[in-house]
Order: C-alpha cells, then sequence, then structure tokens
C-alpha cells in the first residue's frame, strides 16, 4: 500500500483475541483509575509513573520546569528537523512562536469558524439521506473541509490530506510502541507534506487569494514581521494541519456515544440544538467527552529529580529521565474535586474539566475547539428519530485511540 495515494484513514487495527483484549484494557481503564485514586495516586506502572487524582495532575501541568513535553523528537522526523513550538520548554523561542502564530490565527475567527462548522455539518447531515457515520462521514469531513480551507492548504492533488495528517498524529502522538511499518509510512508522508505546503507558500505568492492563515503569515512575511520565513509558515501550518484535525473525529463521535447511551440527556441536548442554545449544547457535549476524553492522559518526562504531591500522605519523588502520565481522564473523575463525578451534569463549571490541559502547554486550538465542536453534532441533533442503526454499526467501534465508526439513523416517520 502507498501511503500517499491510500484512502485508509486508518491503519489496520488488532483482530480477533487481540482485538478483544484491547478493548478489554481500555473498558476497564475508568475502573483502574478509581483504584488508583482511592489507594496509589501516584503509582508507578512500568516505567511510567501515573498521576490519577485532580490536584496531582494539575501540579504536574503546571511544572514546567520539571515536567517537560516529551514531543520533540518525534516533531523533529515531521517537521524535518525544524523546530515546533509544541516540542519546546517554556523559552524565548517558544513564546515568540506563538506569539507569531496568534497574529494569523485570530480570537475573531472564532465567530467565522463556529458559522463554517455549522454550516457543513448541516450540507452533510441533508445529503445523507437519514443514515450516516458520526466518525467518518461526518466529524472528519467536516473538520478536514473546514481547517483546510482555514489553515489555506488544500488537499494534495494525488493524495489524502486525512490519511496523511491522522497518520502523523498517530505517529506523534499514540505511537507508544514505535511501531516501525508506522515509522515507514511517517518517512514518505512528512517530506509530502512538507514539499506540499512549501508549493502552496511558493503559489500564494504569485496569487495571494483569499484571506485565511496561510496568506495572513505571507503578508506578516511582506511587513518585515519574525517568525514569517518560509520555513517557518511551513512548519506552523504543518503543526496545526498534524496537531488539530486529526482529534475532533475522535472525541466528537465518542461524546454522540455517550449521549446515545444516555436517553435524557440526548433528549437534553436535542432540545439545546432545537432551540438554537449553543452554550447550552455545548455543555452537554463537553459533559458527555468527559465520560469518554481524547486520551486517559498526556505523557511528561522528568527534567529534574521533584516531588509530586509534596506534603500529602502520597507525596512521591520522581528521578529526572522517568515518564509521568498525567491522566487528565481520571482527574475529570475525581471526587475531592469534581462533585458527584458519576453524574451527567451539562451545567458543571469549566474548572471541572480538562480536556485541553492546563499551563504553557494547554491545547493551541483550545477556543477553536470549544467554539466548534458541538456544534458538528449540531445539525444531526436536530433531526427527529435520531437513534443508532441496527446491529453492530450502531455501536462505537474504536481502532486502538481512534474512534472507527458510528453509524446513526433518523426520520422515518
Amino acid at each position: 500500500m502507498n501511503p500517499l495515494t491510500s484512502n485508509d484513514v486508518l491503519r489496520p487495527g488488532p483482530k480477533g483475541f487481540k482485538r478483544w483484549t484491547q478493548q478489554l484494557f481500555f473498558a476497564g481503564m475508568p475502573y483502574v483509575f478509581a483504584f488508583l485514586r482511592r489507594w496509589k495516586p501516584v503509582a508507578r506502572v512500568g516505567k511510567m509513573v501515573l498521576t490519577s487524582r485532580y490536584d496531582d495532575v494539575r501540579e504536574v501541568f503546571l511544572t514546567d520546569p520539571v515536567f517537560g513535553v516529551t514531543y520533540a523528537s518525534k516533531l523533529d522526523v515531521i517537521m524535518g528537523g525544524e523546530p515546533f513550538f509544541l516540542g519546546m520548554g517554556d523559552t524565548p523561542r517558544y513564546r515568540h512562536d506563538v506569539a507569531a502564530m496568534r497574529k494569523v490565527v485570530r480570537a475573531g475567527d472564532l465567530g467565522m469558524l463556529a458559522e463554517q462548522a455549522e454550516r457543513r455539518a448541516g450540507v452533510i447531515v441533508a445529503g445523507c439521506g437519514g443514515r450516516i457515520d458520526v466518525v467518518d462521514g461526518l466529524v472528519r469531513q467536516v473538520t478536514f473541509d473546514l481547517f483546510s480551507d482555514y489553515l489555506g492548504v488544500p488537499w494534495p492533488a494525488s493524495g489524502d490530506l486525512r490519511v496523511w495528517a491522522t497518520r502523523l498524529f498517530e505517529f506523534q502522538f499514540a505511537d507508544g510502541g514505535n511501531d516501525p511499518a508506522l515509522r515507514a509510512e511517517v518517512d514518505v508522508i512528512a517530506p509530502a507534506l512538507r514539499a506540499h505546503i512549501d508549493a502552496q507558500i511558493a503559489l500564494r505568492k504569485s496569487a495571494p487569494g483569499k484571506d485565511d492563515v496561510l496568506s495572513r503569515s505571507l503578508a506578516m512575511q511582506a511587513a518585515g514581521e519574525s517568525g514569517f520565513c518560509d520555513v517557518e509558515i511551513r512548519t506552523a501550518l504543518m503543526g496545526m494541519i498534524v496537531g488539530g484535525p486529526p482529534q475532533p473525529p475522535m472525541v466528537v463521535p465518542q461524546a454522540m456515544e455517550q449521549l446515545l447511551r444516555r436517553p435524557e440527556a440526548l433528549a437534553g441536548a436535542r432540545a439545546a440544538a432545537l432551540a438554537d442554545d449553543d452554550a447550552r449544547l455545548r455543555g452537554y457535549v463537553l459533559e458527555a467527552m468527559r465520560f469518554d476524553p481524547l486520551a486517559p492522559g498526556l505523557p511528561r518526562t522528568v527534567l529534574q529529580d521533584g516531588v509530586i504531591a509534596r506534603g500529602t500522605p502520597h507525596e512521591a519523588k520522581v528521578t529526572a529521565g522517568e515518564t509521568v502520565l498525567a491522566a487528565f481522564a481520571s482527574a475529570m473523575m475525581d471526587p475531592r474535586r469534581v462533585a458527584d463525578p458519576r453524574r451527567f451534569d451539562p451545567a458543571r463549571p469549566a474548572s471541572d474539566y480538562i480536556h485541553f490541559g492546563y499551563g504553557l502547554h494547554q491545547c493551541f486550538g483550545l477556543h477553536i475547539n470549544l467554539a466548534t465542536l458541538h456544534l458538528m453534532l449540531k445539525p444531526l441533533l436536530r433531526q427527529p428519530g435520531l437513534k443508532r442503526a441496527p446491529g453492530s454499526a450502531g455501536q462505537l467501534s474504536k481502532n486502538g485511540a481512534f474512534a472507527e465508526r458510528l453509524v446513526v439513523e433518523f426520520g422515518g416517520g
């Protein structure tokens, strides 16, 4: 299979007994987290230190001098050795590059992105004939079309941007075993995506085109602004493509699955969608995500010897070089900080959620996510008779960390 021309967004997943054990592992994780929160809040699991309580997870995210991000080595592969702020510590270069991105990815765009997300989802739902796969047919299509247009990076002429970005995302964030087969695909896709973006930069210099992140970046370059040479523009756009669009097709269908499991919550979300109460609808989707978030946690590398939960009965030393998993999925279920955490409550305070991290490396797309994720489901939730499709198609399936399929139906009188 040529990864540059493949249309298979996800690589083939495990089958048979291996698939069953993988599903069992993920299904059992909430119970393991509950045990750890109660009895061993900072636990060594193999070579990893796992933190499971809300306060300890926040401490890890907020203590950058001790707990650094782990992304630099794989980002070097993806970016061809060019630095991207996601892999940096709290340095002047980090703050410079983030500030540069905020000059072209603007708060004033949020309304437009929200409108576009809802409109694109509405067109897809209207044309689906009353049956749709929420993962690939709805959320993935909306997300990649939306971000491709916003960033100014069209799909490659002979490739599938969904495949390229998702494969690179998997390598960067979901390849704990360092799969050599995945690396082989990345070694083909990453230079191809870099060349594709380079070609778009050259094209736009001769034909500026519409207002988007690429055209704004080139305008900054022409004005002599620091941080906008061609390579810096390419690296920033590539980082946004790899780190952004692959995520909503993972977590939004998972939220839909959680709503389908709770008829009362589904009815509430539908009522909010029908009433155009987008703030209330966002509350339903964020709360549904809490029951099946994007990932169990995020890793951090211990940069210097330190202590987690100092002064508490579970205070634990960590040593430079160790990896700490800040289990935000567990933290959002910690009754010490989240009131009645097993209750579905769409009106929870924002402080109950750690979907997008904390501190220096809080998700760069935080506000875009808050503006758009719920609206990708809104047109679907407005449909009468919304229900699961019969059989296994109507049950959310996963392929490792990725949502794979969830088919729903609506209408029918």
